[in-house]
């Protein structure tokens, strides 16, 4: 059972078939996330974002085997609306788990 249907069954049974018409309403309207606001038609993100453009990140040794740290090294471009970021330099797309924490 989803998230909704369980709502409004809650809902019919706290407060009766009676009031459903505006309760009902109520508990069934959808909310926009607290971090995201409109912006000319568009979601925005608003936060804290584990990478921004122009920000250097390394990747994990584990996935760079024999490469120094400071070849490890690369500048992301931009940052994806799925979170993933793509590099100056490096082909593809990559997700945050793929780099070393910030020190």
């Amino acid at each position: 059972m989803n998230k909704r249907t369980k709502r409004l069954l809650v809902g019919i049974t706290a407060l009766g078939v009676g009031g459903l018409g505006a309760v009902g309403a109520f508990i069934l309207k959808k909310r926009e996330p607290r971090a995201a606001k409109k912006r000319g038609g568009q979601a925005t993100e608003v936060g804290d974002v584990w990478a921004r453009p122009g920000m250097r990140v390394i990747f994990r040794a584990e996935l760079m085997p024999g490469r120094d740290s400071s070849e490890r090294i690369f500048r992301v471009a931009s940052v994806l609306p799925s979170g993933r970021v793509t590099l100056e330099g490096f082909a593809g797309e990559h997700m945050q788990k793929e780099f070393e924490a910030l020190r």
